[in-house]
């Protein structure tokens, strides 16, 4: 934790804020306070109801550009740390306050769809409208943001270009910041940039990448102009396969991608995590899952291909109805997370997920050195009821890989996170480094992958600090997301390899029960 640097008194800010908001938008009740102090890295512990980040000084519900302008110069005059938020589906602890007498700064309420625009196939949204009903608002005019992540009942899309996200449908329509044409943010200060949407330009570094991905570390997303385009669910094909090995997965993948096809879906399943997902047909193999999407004549040669690729290489067809009805159930949204909360209270079970990128040619040896490293390595792994993983969004040179571990938790809620969680997570990173990939593929970095973030970047890491120092000189941006500060919250995550190294001389060599 680190305490506040702002020169005002709790009691002080909230008068300060006031001259911002009316009162009714500042939230102070202390339990809403607490539940913003995290996000879901922390699911576990809140289902306890055990909030030991420091607690905000209230909320403040922003309702137009010309209030986060207000509250930004605020915070840069008095030095108030600022946590901006939309949706609340953050995973990696960027939501979570690391300093004393934080504003959350909450934009749910900016939630106007500004204007569609189907001749230049562009749609113009404030930061806090839903996915979902954007979504629905376009599909009954025949048109799609082509973006589906499985938070999509509840994710903003503030919160969206803030995390560079990715949905479902990747592999043919891109990533967030592939459908992003223009935006509007404030920075520390006040100031309000607007970038415009045109269709392409070469007038410098493409600026809209300061802001895509900078996870409320630098400023606050508030409107956002994205590409759409046209939608035929009525051709939609399913492919499923069974293979026996990642390797074969991998190379069915990469095949059907770099050979020019574009399915909306290409996802590869381990035998693990397949039996979590598949277990009416899985079989105790890999499962690997292709849809495609889009004009009818596009259908049909991208299914031909798949075929083709499939062809060359041992496997057992799928139903595709039976694909097809997982699909159409992919998304989790109010009565999923309280399922989950049932699950953690109920049985002292939980799942976690962490992922990465790596190239073609690295990314299954990766998958391997970290269930190896894992199942060897790790001191508690008699406590993992599933270990394995997934590639889910797919590019020319290489593919994403899901983690996936879920553990029974012979912990106190308090330690559960650094009993499993972290270890956990530093593993799969330090391994994704070590074979040139990312260590975070969509989620962002957040407070708890933060430690990395100087290996990641490496000697580009320059350019990352010279940003931040030159638009939130002040330091008064989430502290501790993405850029380190020392003595911040996600401390406890930065030496997790040094416990590693320990428990790996303890435990060389040992069989774990793992499953």
């Amino acid at each position: 934790m680190i305490d506040s640097r702002s020169p005002l008194s709790r009691q002080e800010i909230l008068a300060e804020l006031g001259n911002c908001l009316p009162s009714e938008r500042i939230e102070t009740n202390e339990t809403a306070l607490k539940e913003a102090s995290i996000d879901r890295f922390k699911k576990y512990q809140s289902v306890h109801e055990i909030f030991n980040a420091p607690l905000p000084v209230a909320i403040a519900y922003a309702t137009s550009t010309e209030d986060v302008v207000a509250i930004l110069e605020l915070a840069d005059r008095y030095l108030i740390n600022i946590v901006p938020r939309s949706g609340r589906t953050g995973t990696e602890g960027g939501l979570e306050t690391s300093v004393s007498d934080t504003i959350v700064l909450d934009i749910s309420r900016m939630n106007q769809v500004l204007s569609v625009d189907p001749e230049n196939m562009q749609v113009t949204v404030e930061a806090g409208v839903q996915l979902q009903t954007l979504e629905d608002q376009l599909r009954a005019q025949g048109l799609t943001t082509g973006h589906s992540p499985q938070s999509k009942p509840l994710a903003q899309y503030g919160g969206l270009v803030a995390t560079r996200s990715i949905g479902q449908f990747s592999t043919l329509y891109g990533a967030i910041e592939d459908m992003v044409m223009g935006l509007e943010a404030v920075f520390p200060g006040g100031h309000t940039a607007r970038i415009k949407s045109v269709p392409r330009r070469a007038a410098g570094p493409d600026i809209r990448h300061v802001l895509i991905g900078n996870e409320g570390a630098l400023a606050v997303i508030t409107e956002v102009t994205l590409k759409v385009f046209r939608y035929f669910p009525e051709n939609d094909e399913f492919h499923g396969a069974l293979v026996d090995d990642m390797r074969t997965g991998v190379a069915i993948l990469r095949e059907v991608i770099t050979n020019g096809f574009r399915p909306s879906v290409a996802r590869l399943y381990s035998p693990e995590d397949a039996n979590q997902h598949f277990p009416h047909f899985s079989e105790g193999k890999c499962v690997v899952i292709f849809v495609a999407e889009g004009p009818k004549s596009i259908v049909e040669a991208t299914s031909t291909e798949i075929r083709r690729v499939l062809g060359q290489h041992v496997h057992q067809d799928v139903d595709p109805d039976l694909i097809e009805d997982w699909f159409q159930n992919l998304n989790w949204g109010p009565d999923k997370i309280e399922a989950e909360k049932k699950a953690m209270l109920d049985n002292q079970h939980l799942g976690y997920t962490t992922e990465v990128s790596a190239s073609w040619s690295q990314v299954t040896d990766l998958y391997d050195a970290v269930i190896r490293r894992i199942r060897t390595e790790y001191p508690y792994a008699k406590d993992l009821t599933m270990l394995g993983g997934h590639s889910s969004h797919s590019y020319q040179t290489g593919t994403n890989m899901y983690f996936v571990y879920d553990y029974h938790i012979d912990a106190s809620p308090e330690e559960e996170i650094e009993k499993y969680h972290i270890p956990l997570n530093a593993i799969i990173v330090e391994e994704a480094l070590r074979h040139g990939g990312s260590i975070v593929h969509h989620h962002g970095i957040g407070k708890y992958r933060s430690p990395w973030t100087q290996q990641e970047h490496g000697s580009a890491y320059q350019i990352l600090t010279a940003i931040k120092n030159a638009f939130d000189p002040n330091g008064v941006m989430n502290s501790g997301t993405i850029i380190p500060v020392e003595g911040a919250i996600q401390a406890a995550a930065a030496h997790p390899d040094q416990q590693l190294d320990q428990w790996a001389s303890e435990n060389r060599g040992r069989e774990d029960s793992a499953s």
